[in-house]
């Protein structure tokens, strides 16, 4: 029998932990079994239990320490990553041969993982070699969405994330219970967006003549 991954992504503090743990309680009402595995090694904490931790493995602030790296923030966390991708062989410990798992992983935020990186690329091909279905949740903040250029900033994020894995992929706008009235009915016109539509709503925000014709450039690919 196969098994099944999500892979949550989303930009930090877009509600990735939030959704494991929702996830996590909701399987958990329906009698099904499902497991989460932090990918996240910047992570403090989160509100789920885990079968995995890439903390165990490496820790962001041991690299940030380290007097021969001397890393940043993001290019230690890109070192993390790029080592976990080096160490496949701890992660297929940590989940074990066991059928029919329901694996929930929790990625990192930086967007550059799924655009120009190899890393998040490599380990779909490894779940899939591992006999994994592998899905894509990409999660927006629903509060950076009600203006129609923050909205397009952010599909095309997500459009990168899945035309980088080539996996099937779901995108949730997230925090909507945190927008006022106003902003849930403006929210409406995105979620069957007519992206033209948007592009004469904000035509008075563009001063630049090129910039709108990049603009609208831009809506025609989305």
């Amino acid at each position: 029998m196969p098994r099944y991954a999500q892979l949550v992504m989303g930009p930090a503090g877009s509600g990735k932990s939030t959704y494991c743990a929702t996830m996590v309680q909701h399987c958990e009402a329906l009698n099904r079994s499902v497991q989460v595995v932090n990918l996240d090694p910047a992570a403090e904490h989160f509100n789920y239990p885990v079968m995995a931790d890439i903390r165990e493995l490496i820790e962001i602030d041991d690299v940030m320490e380290d007097e021969s790296l001397r890393f940043g923030p993001n290019g230690g966390l890109v070192f993390c990553m790029e080592y976990f991708a080096n160490n496949f062989d701890w992660l297929e410990n940590c989940l074990g041969h066991v059928e029919d798992d329901y694996i929930l992983f929790d990625c990192p935020g930086q967007i550059e993982l799924y655009t120009h990186l190899p890393v998040m690329k490599h380990l779909v091909q490894q779940l899939e070699q591992w006999e994994f279905r592998v899905c894509g949740v990409f999660l927006v903040d629903s509060q950076f969405m009600v203006e129609s250029f923050k909205f397009i900033s952010g599909i095309l994020a997500a459009l990168s994330a899945m035309i980088s894995l080539e996996i099937p992929q779901v995108n949730i706008m997230t925090k909507m219970d945190l927008l006022s009235k106003k902003a849930k009915k403006e929210i409406e016109k995105f979620l069957d967006p007519d992206m033209y539509s948007l592009l004469e709503d904000s035509t008075s925000a563009l001063r630049s003549k090129k910039f709108k014709k990049l603009t609208k450039a831009v809506c025609g690919l989305v």
